[in-house]
């Protein structure tokens, strides 16, 4: 009897070959996962940007309905956008914001009004002051949505 010297296990060209195959899948897998985090990230801020902007828009629309004017619907615009915004006091920065919001305001008043298609409509003057806050402030407008709120204790008197 000839005596051959055995092979260790882990070098077997098919072991090696399985071996292989499982880190690829294993790695194809890890990028997916971080793929799919990726994009439920990016889904889940959509949902929340289109949720704030109904929620906004729909505010100022119910409060805008009785005014009789554009010049008071813009006012009670303003004062509805700083109360979801929690802006107490006014700067020269959340002043220009609120300017470059009127045309948003006077195109849904003028929506409410009962014009057929104004012009701007009201998406499109939302749409043109999200892109002029983007540009400007080189973010969302809509993180200003973003506020912490802090636990606070209950107290029981």
């Amino acid at each position: 009897m000839t005596s051959t010297a055995a092979m260790p296990v882990s070098s077997l060209p098919f072991l090696v070959s399985l071996e292989a195959a499982a880190g690829h899948a294993e790695t194809a897998e890890a990028a997916f996962r971080r793929e799919a985090a990726q994009r439920i990230a990016a889904l889940e801020q959509e949902r929340a940007v289109a949720y704030r902007r109904l929620n906004l828009m729909r505010g100022l629309a119910e409060a805008m309905a009785g005014a009789d004017a554009e010049a008071s619907a813009v006012a009670i615009s303003f004062a509805v956008l700083r109360g979801k915004l929690g802006w107490h006091e006014d700067s020269e920065a959340r002043t220009e914001v609120l300017e470059m919001f009127a045309p948003v305001a006077q195109a849904l008043f003028r929506a409410l009004s009962g014009e057929d298609e104004p012009e701007p409509s009201p998406a499109a003057a939302l749409a043109g002051f999200e892109g002029w806050y983007a540009d400007n402030r080189h973010g969302s407008f809509w993180t200003l949505f973003d506020t912490y709120m802090p636990e606070t204790p209950l107290v029981d008197f």
